[in-house]
């Protein structure tokens, strides 16, 4: 791999994650189809690569809300309670299994594209005269497990997946997002331990690409510290947009690919 290569994924982490930490993204889910499509990152490879993008980039928006005291709580503990065991579940379906990427890039545009319509249209349209209901304890569990299977599956962050559900159903952008980034950072680590591990024994290209990973992940690193300093200076109106536009997008992106 040339320095190009290095300093585009770099490049690629940096703008990515300033314009998705602020509503807790990691960027990972954009930064899969770079990865295929322009880095050259073979499958199952990009995966493990993807997760290890979210442990580098993962400290520098996480460092921007603990200062601002905004890191941690219940809505934390929660997520990684079940993002965790759901990633070791799909680390395993993506080595033994194998899902092709048509299913995965389907599964997404059927679930953020019409999930970022409505999280727009709710955010426009609603009125504050009743304000929705956050999620049962017991159901975002459900929900954070669900989404570890498939982080660990295709190797995205959680928070494309939660956090338009969460704010959807009326828990503030501001909780959401350090909880997400949080439980993504998480379950990253655990992620990467267990392709490392798998490694070891499965065949084909199951370890990360190291010097990418890491490119990405430092790119990743700056650009989410500073997505995040951002977040205090956006009203909540302007965040859940973002998040609709966000998720709209990524659905759009995968929906177009799987037709084309």
């Amino acid at each position: 791999m040339d320095w190009s290569t290095v300093l585009l994924g770099f490049v690629a982490g940096l703008l990515i994650s300033v314009a998705t930490a602020p509503v807790g993204v990691s960027g990972a889910v954009f930064l899969l189809p770079v990865q295929v499509s322009v880095l050259g990152v073979p499958s199952p490879a990009v995966t493990p690569t993807n997760l290890l993008f979210n442990v580098v980039a993962g400290p520098g928006a996480l460092l921007r809300y603990w200062r601002a005291r905004r890191l941690g709580g219940p809505l934390t503990r929660l997520l990684i309670a079940g993002t965790v065991p759901g990633v070791i579940l799909g680390a395993l379906i993506r080595v033994f299994a194998v899902p092709g990427p048509r299913v995965f890039r389907l599964l997404v545009a059927a679930l953020l594209l019409p999930l970022g319509l409505w999280l727009g249209l709710r955010t426009v349209r609603q009125k504050r005269s009743r304000e929705p209901r956050p999620p049962a304890p017991r159901a975002t569990r459900i929900l954070a497990l669900a989404v570890g299977v498939v982080g660990g599956i295709y190797g995205i962050g959680g928070g494309s997946l939660l956090g338009p559900v969460l704010v959807g159903r009326g828990t503030p952008v501001a909780t959401v997002a350090p909880a997400a980034l949080a439980a993504t950072f998480v379950t990253s680590i655990v992620g990467a331990a267990t392709y490392a591990l798998l490694s070891l024994t499965a065949t084909g290209d199951v370890a990360p690409d190291w010097l990418l990973g890491l490119s990405c992940g430092a790119g990743g690193l700056l650009g989410g510290y500073l997505g995040a300093h951002l977040q205090s200076r956006l009203p909540e109106t302007a965040l859940r947009l973002l998040l609709a536009a966000l998720a709209t997008g990524v659905g759009t992106l995968y929906a177009v690919q799987v037709l084309g």
